[in-house]
């Protein structure tokens, strides 16, 4: 017999996942224990659980995998093939229509872009306090896409407003906001996209206290600090819209100690899910302000076990990151639905915070 955790690591399903395949009845355990309710599988199952995961990769319905599987095991390769070959013309089917549909989408991005006028096309002069701007492209830096299909997610935006700078960077899983004030600029709004490498050289710059000046000249963006200067185009890319991707006030909130709670996260337990796929660090917000980790299941090291409702899991490693980029040794973690992002606020400046997106713990 193999238990939940081999079958996981043999047939490139997570623990959770086979879980709820066993309640939706495609993937049953030969076994469960009647005590620990701990599942067990034949070793003909992997085999089963194997092909589950290329129908699942494939987007394949549960009702229908379901059938191929009972075809699967009867050895009824005629119900598989047909099953396999409308499915595939269903993918072909809504492959045509999205592609219409993006069409459509395509168009009316043109029309946008022809009558709006562009916030990059201005010219602003300003100055920020070095050690401000320092800690907002800290706050950040992490953040950043390093997708070559998504260019403008791979560069900081530097959002100028009245008498704020706004520096936002994001890869879509993770969002961090930092906040520095500005003079000299009583404009309206002017965005620009500071490549990677080209806000590094920023940073590199502010290691005095006091104030530096900040050029934007339509594609070209420049920093001075005394008489060192960095300096480079802009992307030429639209950042998105990072003000509606702001976690909504409100939700339980927890203060927690930097040191102990990154030593509990490098050191407790993990949920390892498909294979490539990153560790997951499982949190729960309780009564009283506290955050404990949730092991991966209550009944066995292989995580077995349906665990604990209201829990919120995230990837390890961006947890570790945005707690290094918050350089507090304290902060706060907000908690709405399980489905809702994290965020990681500091308790003396919440305008400079990161986001971090769920990572859904059932199917």
């Amino acid at each position: 017999m193999r238990s939940i955790g081999d079958m996981a690591r043999g047939s490139g399903l997570g623990v959770s996942a086979l879980r709820f395949y066993d309640r939706a009845g495609v993937l049953v355990p030969a076994w469960v224990d009647p005590v620990s309710g701990y599942r067990w599988y034949e070793p003909g199952q992997l085999e089963e659980a194997r092909v589950l995961a290329r129908l699942r990769r494939a987007g394949m319905p549960v009702a229908d995998i379901r059938l191929v599987l009972a075809g699967w095991s009867g050895a009824d390769s005629d119900l598989v093939r047909k099953l396999l070959e409308a499915h595939l013309r269903r993918l072909e089917q809504g492959l045509s229509d999205a592609r219409g549909e993006f069409s459509a989408l395509r168009a009316l991005l043109d029309h946008r872009e022809n009558v709006m006028t562009s916030l990059r096309s201005a010219t602003v002069r300003l100055s920020v306090a070095a050690p401000e701007l320092a800690a907002a492209l800290d706050t950040v830096r992490f953040a950043a896409s390093s997708d070559p299909e998504l260019p403008m997610l791979g560069g900081v935006l530097f959002d100028i407003e009245g008498e704020s700078l706004h520096v936002v960077a994001t890869d879509r899983y993770r969002m961090a906001v930092g906040r520095a004030g500005v003079a000299g600029h009583d404009g309206g709004r002017v965005q620009v996209i500071v490549p990677g490498p080209l806000a590094d050289a920023m940073r590199a710059l502010l290691d005095g206290e006091g104030p530096v000046r900040l050029s934007v000249d339509g594609d070209r963006v420049s920093l001075e600090a005394g008489d060192r200067q960095a300096a480079g185009q802009c992307l030429d890319h639209d950042f998105p819209d990072y003000r509606r991707l702001l976690p909504v006030p409100g939700g339980r909130r927890a203060l927690v100690e930097v040191a102990a709670f990154r030593k509990a996260l490098e050191t407790g337990p993990v949920r390892s899910g498909e294979v490539g796929a990153p560790d997951l660090s499982v949190l729960r917000a309780e009564d009283g302000g506290m955050v404990t980790l949730c092991a991966d299941g209550a009944d066995g090291a292989d995580g077995d076990g349906d665990g604990e409702p209201n829990r919120v899991a995230v990837n390890r490693a961006f947890l570790l990151d945005a707690l290094a980029a918050g350089a507090r040794d304290r902060l706060i973690l907000e908690f709405g639905a399980p489905t809702a992002p994290i965020a990681i606020r500091r308790p003396d400046d919440e305008g400079a915070f990161s986001v971090l997106m769920p990572v859904r713990l059932e199917d």
